[in-house]
Parts: C-alpha cells; sequence; structure tokens
C-alpha cells in the first residue's frame, strides 16, 4: 500500500508563529454595526430631514407670497372689470361687450351672470387671435368653465379652482346691485399657472441643491467621523492588542498602554484611554505579584522534592535490605517492611514528577531534535506491553518516517504516560490503539481505548494535577509504580504544550481517545521500514 507525500510545512511556520505578537485586526470604519457608519448616517439623514424642511418651509412661504400679489392683481383687475358694469349691461353683446380690456394681465376672464345664473356676457383675454395676428383680444370662454364659474361664492372671497379645457385659476365672485336690488352676479379670475410653474421650479431646484447638499454631506462627514473617530480606534486598537495577550501563565510584560494624546481626561475618550490605563497597570501589578508567588510554589515544591529524594531512597534502600532476613522476622513485620518498600517507591515516583512539573513550569529545559515518532510509539508500544500482558495492544503506523522537533527523551514519556493511563483505568483485555499519522503541517498521536469511559464532569479536568476518574474507569494496581501519582495525564499537557502542540480527549462508553498534535520538523516520503502496522501482545 502506498501513501503519497505530505505536503513541506512552511519554512516560516515555528514558535513566533505559534506564540508571536498578536495581529491587531483593524475593521472596516464604517463596515456594518460600526459606530461610524452609524454617525454617517445619523448625520446624513438629519441634513436630509433638515433640507426637506427648509424646502418645505421656502416653497410654502414663496407660495404666500406670490398667492398675496396674485390676489392684489386680482383685486386691481376686479376694480376695472367692475367700473364699466356699475349698472347692469342688458342682454350679452358678444365677447367685446367691454367686460375686458386691453391692459389687463393676459388670461384674464369675466362671466356676468343674471339673477337666473344664466351667462349674459364673458370671456377670456389672449395674447394672440386665431387668426395669428398680434395684439390681445377677448375669446369666448368654454361652456364647462362657464358652468363651473356659476357656482363660486359671490361675497368677495377669492379662491382657487381648476376650470375646464383653462387651467388653475384664482377667481372671486360679486353681487350687482342697482339700487336695492340685484341685478346678477360678476365672477373675475387670473390664471394661477405662472405661480404653479414658479412653485414647481423652486421646488425642482431646492431638490437638486438638497441632493447636492446631502451627497457632500455624506462625504464631509465620512472624513470628520473618520478624524473624530481615530482616538476611539486607537484606544480599541489597544484593548484588543492587550486582549489577545496570553495572560493565564508564566512571566507577563503588559508594556501596551493608551497614548498620552488619548488619555486626556477633558474628553470622553480620554478618560476611558486613562481609566484603561489605571486597569493595565492594576492588572499588571497583579500579574507580576501572581508570578512571584507562582514562582515561589514551584521553587518551594522543587526544593523540597530535591531535598526528598536522599530521604526516599534512604528508605527504599533500608526496606530493600531486610528483604535478606525477611523469613527470619515475624510475619506481620515482613508484610510491614514490603509495604514501606512499595510506598517509598510509590512516593519516589511522585516526587519525580512533582520535581519535572516544576522544571517545566519554571521553563522547559528541553533538547529539542528531530525525532521520528514512530520511533518514539514503538517503544513506548513495546514497554507497555511487557508491562501490561493482560490487555491487548494494537500500533498502527504510516509507511513513511513522521519527524517532528522535540525532546525524544520527553515525548516517548507523553506515549508511556498516556499508555500507562489506558493500563491503570481499563479491565484486563481492553484493546488498546495507538496511532500516527499527518495532518497538514501537524503529526497526531492517538491513544484508544474501548474501556469503560471517562465521565463528563471529568474530561474536562483530566489533564489537571491529582485529576482522578475512579468513578468511571477500573483503577488497576500498578505494579510497576505501587498505583497512579494523579500526575501522569497533567506531565503529558505540559510537555505537549512546552512543544507548542496540544492534547485532547473526548470519550464515550467504549471508546476513549486521547490525540496528541505536534508541529512536525521535516517529511520523508521514504517507506518506513520498522514492524507490521499491528503488534498484538500475547494473551
Amino acid at each position: 500500500m502506498s501513501y503519497p507525500a505530505p505536503a513541506q510545512p512552511s519554512a516560516r511556520t515555528g514558535i513566533a508563529g505559534v506564540r508571536g505578537t498578536p495581529n491587531v485586526v483593524q475593521p472596516d470604519p464604517f463596515g456594518r454595526h460600526t459606530l461610524g457608519r452609524q454617525l454617517v448616517i445619523r448625520v446624513t439623514a438629519l441634513v436630509a430631514l433638515a433640507a426637506l424642511l427648509i424646502t418645505i418651509a421656502t416653497a410654502l412661504a414663496t407660495r404666500q407670497v406670490l398667492m398675496s400679489q396674485l390676489d392684489r392683481q386680482l383685486d386691481a383687475v376686479t376694480a376695472r372689470v367692475r367700473d364699466p358694469v356699475n349698472t347692469f349691461p342688458g342682454p350679452a353683446q358678444g365677447p367685446d361687450s367691454g367686460l375686458l380690456r386691453p391692459g389687463q394681465p393676459i388670461g384674464t376672464l369675466a362671466v356676468l351672470y343674471d339673477v337666473d345664473g344664466n351667462a349674459q356676457d364673458g370671456g377670456r383675454l389672449t395674447e394672440r387671435g386665431a387668426t395669428g395676428e398680434r395684439g390681445a383680444r377677448v375669446t369666448a370662454l368654454p361652456d364647462g368653465a362657464i358652468s363651473q364659474l356659476a357656482g363660486v361664492p359671490t361675497d368677495g372671497t377669492k379662491s382657487s379652482i381648476t376650470l375646464a379645457e383653462l387651467g388653475h385659476y384664482r377667481v372671486v365672485g360679486f353681487k350687482l346691485v342697482s339700487g336695492s336690488a340685484t341685478v346678477g352676479t360678476l365672477v373675475v379670475g387670473v390664471p394661477l399657472s405662472q405661480v404653479d410653474d414658479t412653485i414647481l421650479e423652486l421646488v425642482a431646484l431646492a431638490a437638486v441643491f438638497s441632493l447636492l447638499v446631502i451627497a457632500g454631506t455624506v462625504f464631509a462627514a465620512r472624513s470628520l467621523v473618520v478624524r473624530s473617530l481615530r482616538p476611539l480606534n486607537r484606544l480599541a486598537a489597544t484593548a484588543q492588542q492587550v486582549s489577545q495577550l496570553k495572560l493565564d501563565r508564566g512571566e507577563v510584560a503588559l508594556a501596551v498602554r493608551v497614548p498620552p494624546q488619548d488619555a486626556n481626561p477633558d474628553s470622553e475618550v480620554g478618560r476611558v484611554g486613562q481609566a484603561l490605563n489605571h486597569m493595565l497597570n492594576n492588572v499588571e501589578e497583579a500579574l507580576a505579584a501572581r508570578q512571584a508567588s507562582e514562582t515561589k510554589v514551584r521553587q518551594f515544591v522543587a526544593d523540597a522534592s530535591h531535598e526528598l529524594r536522599n530521604p526516599l531512597a534512604a528508605i527504599r534502600g533500608y526496606a530493600e535490605l531486610t528483604r535478606r532476613d525477611r523469613e527470619k522476622i515475624p510475619t506481620d513485620a515482613a508484610y510491614a517492611m514490603s509495604r514501606v518498600e512499595s510506598e517509598a517507591e510509590r512516593m519516589s515516583k511522585l516526587v519525580e514528577d512533582m520535581l519535572l512539573l516544576a522544571r517545566l513550569d519554571s521553563g522547559p529545559d528541553l533538547d529539542l531534535q528531530p525525532c521520528d515518532l514512530s520511533e518514539i510509539v514503538i517503544n513506548a508500544v513495546s514497554d507497555a506491553r511487557a508491562t501490561g500482558p493482560d490487555h491487548v495492544w494494537q500500533l498502527n503506523l504510516p509507511q513513511y518516517p513522521v519527524v517532528a522537533q522535540g525532546d525524544q527523551h520527553r515525548l516517548y514519556q507523553v506515549m508511556i504516560n498516556l499508555l500507562a493511563n489506558a493500563r491503570t483505568h481499563t479491565p484486563p483485555g481492553t484493546k488498546v490503539h495507538t496511532g500516527v499519522s499527518v495532518d497538514g503541517t501537524e503529526a497526531v498521536l492517538t491513544v484508544t481505548d474501548n474501556g469503560p469511559g471517562i465521565p463528563p464532569e471529568v474530561s474536562g479536568r483530566v489533564f489537571q494535577r491529582f485529576a482522578r476518574g475512579d468513578a468511571s474507569r477500573m483503577r488497576a494496581p500498578d505494579a510497576a509504580t505501587g498505583g497512579s501519582t494523579g500526575l501522569g495525564l497533567a506531565i503529558v499537557a505540559a510537555v505537549v504544550d512546552a512543544h507548542h502542540g496540544t492534547v485532547s480527549v473526548s470519550s464515550q462508553p467504549g471508546h476513549t481517545q486521547f490525540i496528541v498534535r505536534l508541529p512536525l520538523a521535516q517529511l520523508s516520503a521514504a517507506p518506513y521500514a520498522g514492524p507490521g502496522p499491528e503488534m498484538r501482545a500475547p494473551h
């Protein structure tokens, strides 16, 4: 079976790529839901509303002024029309009867009605006659317009009306009185076309100017908002940069601060910047105190573990000496000494694990070299098979070497601890499958068993120190170490993290899998000349 050659990792991938300086993403200042976009939209809407109100107010005021002028013109026309009819003229004499005379505005109309509402005389002053001769003349009104004008109030009130075939007019009606008797009514009107055209042109010009003002407002507001929000954006960039720092462990230097010009308490943004700087100062002091405390604890654990090694070695030595004469001492004493030796050995293992964790916490001193993970896994599975012959050990390897940049001894310890965890917490006969594969630029190590699984409330803290899942997974006595110290998986997590990798676990009844991901150093497509894809312990 052949495998394609995996892709080579980028030369830029390394520690800096994993733990580099946080990248601050600069968002679009006018992206969706941003303050800049909302400000531009609101300012533009406010200007548009103001332009609309100004346009409406201007149009109404202009119309009012023009209508006042037209009403005065209508009064003048009415005075000139009424003068020749102070006495009822009698029967109609046609359009040239004298109601309308040259000198009045073009389009002026006048209609004379008798007491029964019948038109006696009427016409409209036009600029050009029907035959095309120059000069104003009076033309007859359409019948529809005469009928409409008959309904105009005759109390001297001015009103606007749209006449059939003539258009929009401003009209006024009067009663004609001879002595004490009403002898008829007179209706006079002047066209509103000039007023309507003027208002329409005014609204059109105002609309054009308003659109230009709104467009200019958009560009001006964008520029103004960008300039005004620069301090706030710098403040957000500082906060984002701080939020991406690793603050959970180790020594942290919070050298990032808001610039002095953005921390001026005279402005709203400056007060926020000043508060952020105070908060960062407090956080830096708290982190420094935490680091000092952690350093003291690590140093204490390392010193205590180191000092305990010698007395524990002496206890184990004296306990081993009693083996020579145990048949001469009472049975209870011999059993007690064997337990002393066993517990001393387990305590020695615990001290070694605590010392290792203390060293890893204070800064791992790793011998990083290209190492073949397949070889490490083979050796670890072989040792596990010898230690736990009552389990079924399976191994799956690729046909090419999987090389990672790491400390071979520490990675071997990772595999030993994972296999020991599977052996210790699963019953005899459990299948433990170990695999090596490549996923992109990462090497993947898996340890899977079909044991009882880890409860959900425990799986989230299995990599914590002294975390145990006794309620779910069986605990078998460890012949090599005298029992689990509860630090095996914590050491796995610390070593993998020191290699800039990750470790995770997924578990359900009948399937528990630990996955270790490590950055690759180099890959080779050459076939791997090692053991077969599966190894089984005799059972």
